[in-house]
């Protein structure tokens, strides 16, 4: 106890809701802080471990740890998938005394946060004229997916599919009138992709769903639906064809990006043609080399993105007097 005497007044954690998340952060926001934190990886200012898993009988726990040392935080996401859903807290710290600061509902984060991941590739990676957008999944991510993108670049229309031809007709609906974008629902995957100047996955599909044979030159995809080894979205004949191939981490990549998996078990591309989204950002990588190159944005989705979302909502909570303390 007698330490603490000498300690200054530390703040109370707080706790931030769904609803707050919902308040604090915008798309733009979110694609300026992500983009921000790749850079400040690549310049090593930064640092992200992999998610790591523990399987229960019945379900998963999840854990994802990062820093960003030049705003001064650090934290983890953990969360839980089980038959009965998915729970998500993001958990911030002071990177300079280790206080903790912060307890966030992070399914709204993430969605946010991966949505924007897609719009800094495309932004770094995407035919500066690409005007069309196909979209494979209409679920919630494939909103922030879409929004995303859009902020990027100026695209004239968009084609969407996913398996339910109810949902795939409201997300054309919803989407249409947010965006101010014209989106047709189409009847197959292939009628999506063959183009669209931008590809974007964002499934739970344990089978490819984006085709190689189907990508028209200087396509760019955003695969971001898979982070399961045995599980993917683009078959292998489509990351032969890419150019260009960048995640937002390799070494996580290497362990559950099941795109880039079996790939290389197919012996399509190895690992060597597979670059840090780092690297582009901070200018240590190049891109598009030409306006025939089809790009390849392996989305794991990783705790780093998380720090650089919930790090700015915690900052606006202050500001706002938004949240609950937590007296712990």
């Amino acid at each position: 106890m007698d330490n603490l005497k000498n300690c200054p007044t530390l703040l109370m954690p707080i706790f931030l809701t769904e609803q707050n998340v919902e308040q604090l952060l915008t798309m733009n926001d979110a694609l300026r802080l992500v983009e921000d934190a790749f850079r400040e990886l690549g310049n090593g200012a930064a640092q992200n471990q992999p998610r790591q898993r523990i399987r229960a009988p019945h379900g998963v726990l999840n854990v994802m740890p990062a820093g960003i040392f030049t705003r001064g935080y650090m934290g983890f996401k953990a969360y839980t998938s089980f038959r009965g859903g998915a729970r998500f807290y993001f958990h911030l710290f002071d990177g300079n005394s280790g206080e903790y600061l912060a307890i966030i509902e992070a399914d709204r984060l993430g969605q946010m946060r991966t949505g924007a991941a897609s719009g800094v590739a495309t932004k770094f990676l995407a035919r500066q004229d690409s005007k069309t957008i196909g979209i494979i999944g209409t679920g919630w991510q494939a909103e922030s997916q879409l929004q995303a993108v859009c902020a990027v670049r100026e695209f004239g229309s968009v084609k969407c599919f996913s398996r339910d031809e109810t949902r795939r007709k409201q997300f054309a609906e919803k989407m249409s009138a947010q965006l101010n974008i014209a989106i047709e629902p189409v009847a197959s995957t292939r009628d999506a992709i063959v183009e669209s100047d931008v590809v974007i996955a964002i499934t739970t599909a344990a089978q490819p769903v984006v085709m190689g044979e189907w990508l028209r030159a200087g396509a760019h995809i955003n695969a971001a639906g898979g982070n399961w080894a045995a599980r993917r979205e683009v078959d292998s004949a489509a990351v032969k064809r890419a150019h260009a191939i960048f995640a937002d981490s390799v070494e996580q990549a290497k362990i559950e990006a099941g795109d880039l998996i079996l790939a290389v078990s197919e012996n399509a591309i190895g690992w060597e043609k597979v670059q840090e989204m780092s690297a582009l950002v901070s200018g240590r990588a190049v891109g598009r080399a030409s306006e025939d190159d089809i790009t390849l944005f392996k989305s794991c989705g990783i705790a780093l993105e998380d720090v650089a979302v919930g790090t700015f909502v915690y900052e606006r909570a202050r500001e706002m007097k938004i949240g609950t303390e937590l007296k712990i």
